[in-house]
């Protein structure tokens, strides 16, 4: 029998080398292609005839559930394997309804990924660790609750977004509104819009008058804006992810190690550049994928405008390459997220304010 032959659908170039370096080492595997969104996926579908696909769902000119039925219906021998960075239990369940064989959290240790595979290879579907409980407990709490409903939870840009949506203005109004670009605009609806789980800038209006509790500004948000008219007398720590649960997270654990610390968030490298500009902060923690630049990029760009600012990057994909290429950007360390815990937290952050103090 020969080999599988896998095609690696990601937008982000950085995250399907991560890919191709885990699913590399497995010997029944064979990498056939690899592409960055919707029609080159279904175009590669009709050339190099894969049998197993490692698809991320976020990606441009991509609709995920009518995409993955239409694959579905067109190559029902075809093995798909979600791999999102997205946890959302109507999100997941969506996509499982639709046809996936699979659907693996990017934040997931590599060596998950790769008994993922070989798991639905031998006609199994796999599910996350994280995502078994959360579902479990939620199906539970359904159970118990009939007319519960899932809170959803947008993003800062995502509300901004909705916002300026329901006041009329059109992409490009948007786009010249937040000092970002148009395409950068189109991926925040598209991400929108599946979080509000609408198909129209119509039907995320209504949402938006029915259920307003979405555009409010949680608390923890108003305090760090309230810290920025401060003058700086903290430590100053950017947080550059696009995944708000994360930034969440990897807030607490720093508030924890420094609670006098002011933490700035950013989803995307121009947003990370524009605060850098303003606060200079003394730590950045940067997520080596984001939206339109990568994380090594965004590095580069921060220390050209902050030389100071000491910059630790952070992969789901922890590989040699991005560690070569993160210390030429000016990086000072690169941390596996599975890795970062208190601990490593408290270690970074009392590094920064030693070697800041002894300045």
């Amino acid at each position: 029998m020969g080999a599988v032959r896998v095609l690696l659908a990601d937008d982000h170039a950085i995250v399907r080398a991560g890919l191709r370096n885990a699913l590399s080492s497995l010997p029944e595997l064979e990498i056939v292609g690899e592409v960055g969104d919707g029609p080159a996926l279904l175009q590669a579908l009709e050339t190099v005839y894969p049998d197993f696909l490692v698809v991320d769902v976020n990606m441009p000119e991509f609709e995920p559930l009518a995409a993955v039925r239409r694959i579905r219906e067109e190559y029902p021998a075809l093995k798909i394997l979600v791999v999102s960075a997205y946890d959302d239990q109507a999100y997941v369940v969506g996509l499982l309804n639709a046809g996936v064989d699979g659907y693996h959290l990017k934040d997931q240790p590599l060596s998950d990924l790769q008994f993922a595979v070989r798991k639905i290879l031998s006609g199994d579907r796999w599910i996350s660790g994280p995502l078994v409980n959360r579902l479990l407990t939620e199906h539970t709490s359904a159970i118990d609750s009939p007319v519960l409903t899932l809170a959803v939870v947008l993003t800062r840009r995502q509300r901004e977004l909705l916002r300026l949506l329901t006041l009329g203005y059109d992409n490009r109004s948007m786009a010249q509104e937040l000092g970002i670009s148009v395409k950068t605009v189109e991926n925040h609806l598209t991400a929108l819009y599946r979080a509000i789980d609408v198909s129209s800038r119509l039907e995320a209006h209504n949402y938006a008058i029915h259920h307003p509790e979405v555009l409010a500004t949680p608390g923890h948000e108003m305090v760090q804006a309230r810290a920025t008219t401060r003058t700086a007398t903290t430590l100053a720590v950017l947080l550059v992810d696009d995944n708000v649960r994360y930034r969440t997270q990897l807030g607490k654990l720093i508030g924890k190690a420094c609670p006098a610390a002011s933490l700035y968030e950013a989803e995307d490298c121009a947003e990370a550049a524009r605060l850098v500009r303003q606060v200079r902060p003394q730590l950045a923690f940067i997520d080596v994928v984001l939206p339109e630049e990568d994380g090594i990029q965004c590095a580069r760009r921060i220390k050209s405008i902050s030389p100071a600012t000491r910059i630790i990057l952070i992969s789901a994909y922890p590989d040699r390459e991005f560690r070569r290429l993160g210390g030429n950007a000016g990086a000072v360390a690169f941390l596996d997220k599975k890795d970062i815990d208190a601990l490593t937290v408290r270690q970074v952050v009392g590094d920064v304010l030693d070697s800041w103090v002894n300045e």
